[in-house]
């Protein structure tokens, strides 16, 4: 089993929480992609640089099968926009360099489990992004994931709705009767232990208290919030590649690099879950 570790922003916080979390998690098979000289706390384009080329270099290797797997230091968006190159996120990045058109994030901790349909885009072009083709796919691979690497035989999901309340049998929009229920039928007649659409502000309770194993949410914010406000120690999980990839999810934090306060236990818990899905089962292609 090896492992390729980036550093992530060469300003931020990464390279000081990897060199941490390698020592107290020393393990032989784990490689560090190092980005070059550190500059705690002064971001630039050439940081921004700096970091998309460790990405490309773990991903390569990951593409050659040098390694099995990567794990991703804490990025910053608007520094490798500043380098010049057009960048949303780690996930939609890694997707395309692997060559997969559709990935899902999965966010995993102890306590709650949360699976996104769409990615890093705005919310004014959620509704046209929501089909049934992405809820169904999304449904999938959360239901996948759990079984292959978690071991839960009859996964048990909640699919959330777009809109307050599961959009009030359409009061408050369409896309629950004529996308995410449709998505939810075709679950069921798969014999998929699902329940939806589950209003947003209900779905996390839920499986906090045990009724499900994971949610599927619509956006980013609507599964990060609660995700990040119970479990700031969640792993995210790029599903649908041809080798394992998990990441923090947490951002550079140029304002505490340098000074001895960054946690490294995000990262060490990254790295774990990463062996816990190489040990478990090759990701599903």
């Amino acid at each position: 089993m090896k492992l390729a570790v980036t550093e992530g922003d060469p300003a931020g916080i990464g390279p000081e929480i990897v060199e941490i979390a390698l020592r107290r998690r020393f393990e032989a098979d784990i490689q560090v992609i190092r980005t070059g000289p550190r500059i705690p706390g002064r971001p630039s384009a050439e940081t921004g640089r700096a970091a998309l080329e460790a990405i490309d270099r773990a991903v390569g290797l990951a593409l050659s099968g040098a390694v099995d797997g990567i794990v991703t230091a804490p990025v910053s968006k608007q520094h490798i926009h500043q380098a010049g190159v057009p960048f949303t996120g780690h996930t939609e990045y890694i997707a395309a360099r692997a060559g997969v058109k559709s990935p899902t994030m999965l966010h995993v901790s102890d306590r709650l489990r949360v699976s996104i349909v769409t990615t890093h885009v705005s919310i004014r072009k959620l509704p046209m992004m929501i089909t049934v083709e992405r809820v169904l796919r999304t449904i999938h691979d959360t239901d996948d994931a759990l079984r292959r690497y978690f071991g839960i035989l009859e996964p048990r999901i909640a699919v959330c709705g777009l809109n307050p309340h599961a959009g009030e049998g359409g009061a408050f929009g369409r896309e629950e009767i004529d996308v995410i229920a449709p998505a939810v039928e075709v679950a069921h007649k798969e014999r998929r232990r699902v329940v939806g659409p589950v209003g947003g502000d209900t779905a996390f309770l839920r499986a906090l208290r045990g009724e499900f194993d994971a949610v599927v949410a619509m956006f980013h914010d609507q599964a990060l919030a609660p995700l990040k406000a119970v479990a700031p120690e969640a792993v995210n999980v790029t599903l649908g590649l041809p080798f394992v990839r998990t990441s923090v999810d947490h951002g550079p934090a140029f304002d505490v690099a340098g000074t001895g306060r960054a946690d490294p236990a995000p990262l060490i818990q990254a790295i774990r879950v990463a062996e816990l899905l190489l040990r478990s089962s090759r990701p599903l292609l």
